[in-house]
């Protein structure tokens, strides 16, 4: 960014800082340009919000309150417009869709959204608004009774939730990138890697990484909602062989083995059989992806694990096999 006073660019700086938000005091990193010329501070629209990002995801974790990404997928569940959920649930007409956008909504605001994720809760809501007529209400009836009547199906709940980390984790935290593990916009991202890219597996794991916390540094949030773990080879998935055997299985990628020079093997991932759609992922996540594999397509496998041993990320958890905060993604050197 130039210096709107000299027209000059500018150094991006970091600095711990506090912000009062609801009348309470948090700590965050302040994100802003440094004018060296005349010492003046600037943001831009990018560094405002990572800067209310962290300070609005403390507020939601300390208070329990549903992340954008929770609010969303519990619309998105029933088929709702925003218009519609907040028609439903009594709120104002554009409340929904600002909550789902950054918006913090109040305490009973937000618990009227979690008890509306449970699709039989959900249902009440919707006899007792008056919001459809008769003949789109028994559509929107049906589709909550699936939902009602997947709410013990394994395969629809409990193996997406062990696969991503199991009940430790299910929740949106500073591990997960403030994101609601999702597997299917794992299986989404793997597939959109394989399409692209014939990629050994420790490679594989690494960009996985490297494209969670880069988005992670420039908005506050990461996509997948994995938690990752500094292993010896970099910055690995929690359950990352499980979730790689489950997209295997389902055929939307392939595995092939490679013999090395010293008679071990090594797996390399390629796209599936089946053919997925990219429909989870949006645009701004496609082009975090786009950016790690321009940055690593060229870099082998024993580069890039050399690349995520420079980060402090790995460096201040390996020795430990600690989980890794996304704070780290403030201080990638890699990306």
């Amino acid at each position: 960014m130039k210096s709107p006073l000299t027209g000059k660019e500018m150094k991006r700086m970091v600095r711990k800082d506090q912000l009062v938000f609801r009348k309470e005091t948090f700590s965050y990193l302040h994100h802003y340009y440094l004018c060296l010329d005349s010492n003046e501070e600037f943001t831009d629209e990018e560094l405002d919000t990572i800067n209310l990002n962290q300070v609005y995801n403390q507020y939601r974790e300390k208070y329990n309150l549903p992340f954008p990404d929770e609010i969303k997928n519990t619309r998105e569940q029933y088929g709702l417009s925003a218009a519609k959920m907040s028609e439903v649930l009594g709120l104002g007409i554009n409340h929904y869709r600002l909550y789902e956008n950054g918006d913090v909504p109040s305490i009973s605001n937000a618990r009227l959204i979690q008890a509306a994720k449970a699709p039989f809760e959900f249902k009440k809501f919707l006899l007792a608004s008056g919001a459809f007529k008769e003949s789109s209400l028994s559509t929107v009836l049906r589709n909550i009774d699936d939902l009602i009547a997947k709410q013990n199906d394994f395969f629809y709940n409990a193996l997406p939730q062990y696969l991503m980390g199991g009940f430790e984790i299910c929740k949106p935290s500073l591990y997960t990138g403030y994101i609601t593990p999702n597997l299917d916009k794992v299986i989404e991202l793997l597939v959109y890697f394989t399409q692209r890219l014939d990629v050994y597996k420790t490679k594989l794991n690494i960009l996985l990484f490297y494209t969670d916390f880069y988005h992670f540094k420039h908005n506050g949030f990461g996509i997948t909602g994995l938690c990752y773990r500094a292993l010896q080879w970099g910055p690995i998935a929690i359950n990352f062989d499980s979730i790689y055997e489950y997209a295997v299985n389902k055929g939307y990628i392939e595995i092939i083995y490679q013999q090395l020079n010293d008679e071990k093997y090594e797996e390399i991932f390629l796209h599936g059989p089946i053919q997925l759609s990219i429909s989870l992922i949006d645009e701004f996540e496609l082009s975090t992806a786009q950016y790690i594999i321009d940055r690593f397509c060229n870099i082998s496998k024993k580069e890039i694990i050399q690349c995520s041993h420079q980060e402090k990320a790995w460096i201040e958890n390996v020795e430990t096999k600690n989980k890794i905060s996304y704070e780290y993604a403030f201080e990638l050197t890699e990306v």
